[in-house]
């Protein structure tokens, strides 16, 4: 399933397939579309966790106006996906509260 038309952003003209990352794992898209079209259609669901629940959101209103969509694109965190157009090689990352989840070895 694939989105085609955008409420505010219009129809999707299909870019080339490209490649991008998301939390190191390689994903394809079509250029030009929205983040969170092709995560969507790659079955991704959730974008981010909450920062005191750790509960996921994923795609909400679709057109900029909420932050259920947030994630960290080529390290800056709180990019909206679902009106950032992908580019080949984007590194996209899950945002766990307002950044990218620790891992364990780290040390705050």
């Amino acid at each position: 399933m694939r989105i085609e038309e955008h409420p505010i952003l219009g129809a999707f003209e299909k870019g080339d397939e490209v490649a991008f990352t998301l939390d190191g794992k390689e994903i394809h898209g079509y250029e030009g579309e929205p983040i969170a079209a092709a995560l969507r259609a790659a079955g991704v669901m959730a974008h981010r966790h909450t920062r005191k629940k750790d509960e996921p959101r994923g795609i909400f209103c679709a057109i900029g106006r909420c932050t259920d969509c947030v994630m960290i694109v080529d390290g800056k965190p709180n990019v909206r996906t679902c009106i950032t157009p992908l580019k080949a090689g984007m590194q996209v990352q899950t945002q766990y509260g307002i950044s990218a989840k620790e891992s364990e070895d780290e040390t705050i």
